[in-house]
C-alpha cells in the first residue's frame, strides 16, 4: 500500500513542543504547516484545508476548544479536516467535548511522538476514507462498467498490452479515441493495476464543467476567492493525492488553465483560488480527448508544450467499426450484464440479429451498443432476442432474419435515415435536441448527417 500522507496543521503556543511535534511529523513525510497562534490558526483554516488540524486546548489567545468550535460552525460537515486534540489530564473534559463536536481522537499530555504518529495515521486513513465514500457518492449516478474491457481483437488486446505496461510506472498517459470507445475504462484498468490502486481515482470530466467554475474545481478555492466562495474547498487534485486523476475532454480546456495545468505537470504544484501559498501534489495524469491534438497545436489552439508533457504514453483506442470482431463478445457482455440488472431471462439472440449489429457501423461505439442492447433486453417479450426488440438509434429494425447480407444492410440504413429525418423534425431541425431524442451525441449525428447527406 502506498506511504499514507497528509496536509496538517499544527497548533500550540508552547514554541518547543510545536518545533518537535513538527519536525517528528514532517519526517514521517507529512506537509505541515505550525503556528503558535489560534487567530493565526483561524486565518489558514480559511485560506485552504487540511487534512488533519492537530490543536492544543490550553493556550493564550484562545483555547483548542474554542478554536474547535468555531471552525464547526463554519465549515459544513462534510467538507472538514480531522481534528485531533492534546490537552494535560486537568483539561480531558474539554477533549471529550471536543469529540463531542466531531473532533477525530484526542492525546492526553505527556505523550510519545510515536503515539502520536499512530494515531495521525489513523486520522488521515479515516479521512481519506471519508473522502472516497463522498467522492463515489457524487458519482454512484454516473453508469461505469464494473466488468471491464471486452474485446478480442489484436487491436484491443494492443490496447491493453500497452495499459498494463504503463500501469508500473507513474507516467503521464494520454488516451485517444472517438466519443463512446471506452477511453475512461482504460484510465481505471491502468490505475486499478498501478501500485498507487489503494489511492483515489479521481474523474474530471473538462467539457462537462463552466469554464468559469474549471479551476475552482481543479485547483480549489479558498473562501472569499470569489462571490459565492463561503468556505474552503479542495479541488480534484488534492483530492487526488497520492492516486491518479482522469481529466477527460482536455482539449476543451481553455489556453489559461493549460497553463497552469503545464505548471502542476512540471512543478507538481498548484495554487487554489485565493490562496497566496503553493500545495504540493503527488498524482499520476491520465488525459483523454476525442479530437486531433496535434492539428489543434499547428492551428495555435492548445499549448505545444503542454501536448508534449501529456503525450508521454499515447493510447489511442479504434472505433468500434475497426474491429467489428469485438461486436459478438461485446453484444454477450451486455446482454448478460442488463439481463441481470433488469431480471429477464435472456438465452439467444435470433437468427440474423447479430450479423446485422455487426454490420451496423457504431458512430457512437461501444456506448451506443450497449445502450442498443439495454433496449433490446427490455423490450423484449420472451427469452429470445428477435429483430421487433432490437433497435438502433431509438427505431425499431425491420424484420430480417434469413434476409441476404445485402438487403439486411439496406434495412438498417432505411432505419437510419428516417429515424435522423424524424428527430429532426420533431427537434424543430435543432440539432442538439434532435440528438438528445436519439440518445446519442452531436458528434455521431454530425457522422450520419454526411453518410446519408442529409440537409
Amino acid at each position: 500500500m502506498a506511504n499514507l500522507r497528509g496536509s496538517i496543521l499544527l497548533v500550540d503556543d508552547e514554541e518547543k513542543i510545536l518545533k518537535a511535534l513538527g519536525r517528528a511529523l514532517r519526517d514521517d513525510g507529512h506537509d505541515v504547516v505550525d503556528t503558535t497562534s489560534p487567530r493565526h490558526a483561524q486565518r489558514l483554516l480559511t485560506e485552504r484545508s487540511f487534512d488533519l488540524v492537530i490543536v492544543d486546548n490550553v493556550m493564550q489567545e484562545l483555547s483548542g476548544l474554542d478554536l474547535i468550535r468555531e471552525y464547526v460552525g463554519l465549515v459544513p460537515e462534510g467538507e472538514r479536516s480531522q481534528i485531533l486534540m492534546m490537552t494535560a489530564h486537568a483539561t480531558v473534559e474539554s477533549a471529550i467535548e471536543a469529540m463531542k463536536l466531531g473532533a477525530f481522537d484526542y492525546l492526553q499530555k505527556p505523550f510519545e511522538v510515536d503515539e502520536l504518529l499512530v494515531v495521525v495515521r489513523r486520522a488521515l486513513d479515516h479521512q481519506r476514507l471519508r473522502t472516497e465514500y463522498r467522492y463515489l457518492l457524487s458519482e454512484r449516478d454516473e453508469q461505469f462498467d464494473h466488468y471491464g474491457i471486452v474485446g478480442r481483437s489484436r487491436a484491443m488486446e494492443e490496447v491493453m498490452r500497452r495499459a498494463e505496461l504503463v500501469a508500473e510506472t507513474k507516467s503521464t498517459v494520454l488516451i485517444l479515441g472517438e466519443t463512446g470507445t471506452g477511453k475512461e475504462l482504460v484510465a481505471r484498468a491502468i490505475h486499478d493495476r498501478s501500485a498507487q490502486r489503494g489511492m483515489p481515482l479521481i474523474k474530471v470530466n473538462c467539457a462537462a464543467i463552466p469554464e468559469a467554475l474549471l479551476e475552482s474545481e481543479l485547483f480549489g478555492h479558498v473562501r472569499g476567492a470569489f462571490t459565492g466562495a463561503t468556505t474552503t474547498k479542495k479541488g480534484k487534485f488534492a483530492l487526488a493525492d497520492g492516486g491518479t486523476i482522469f481529466l477527460d475532454e482536455i482539449a476543451t480546456m481553455i489556453p489559461a488553465l493549460q497553463s497552469k495545468l503545464l505548471r502542476v505537470l512540471q512543478e507538481r504544484e498548484f495554487e487554489p483560488l485565493g490562496a497566496e501559498r503553493t500545495q504540493r501534489v503527488d498524482v499520476r495524469v491520465i488525459a483523454a480527448t476525442n479530437r486531433d491534438l496535434r492539428q489543434m497545436v499547428a492551428d495555435g489552439k492548445f499549448q505545444d508544450d503542454l501536448f508534449y508533457r501529456l503525450n508521454v504514453i499515447p493510447i489511442e483506442i479504434p472505433p468500434l467499426r475497426e474491429r467489428r470482431e469485438d461486436i459478438p463478445p461485446l453484444v454477450e457482455h451486455f446482454l448478460k450484464k442488463h439481463a441481470q440488472r433488469t431480471g429477464r431471462r435472456i438465452e439467444r439472440l435470433d437468427d440474423g440479429v447479430l450479423s446485422g449489429l455487426q454490420q451496423y457501423d457504431w458512430p457512437g461505439n461501444v456506448r451506443e451498443l450497449e445502450n442498443t442492447i439495454e433496449r433490446a433486453v427490455v423490450l423484449s417479450t420472451g427469452p429470445v432476442i428477435t429483430t421487433r426488440s432490437v433497435s438502433v438509434l431509438g427505431a425499431a429494425m425491420p424484420q430480417v432474419s434469413g434476409l441476404p447480407s445485402l438487403k439486411l444492410r439496406q434495412n438498417i440504413e432505411w432505419v437510419e435515415r428516417e429515424t435522423i429525418r424524424r428527430a429532426l423534425d420533431s427537434a424543430g431541425g435543432v440539432k442538439k435536441d434532435a440528438a438528445e431524442l436519439m440518445g446519442i451525441s452531436q458528434r455521431a449525428l454530425s457522422y450520419y448527417l454526411a453518410k446519408y447527406r442529409i440537409d
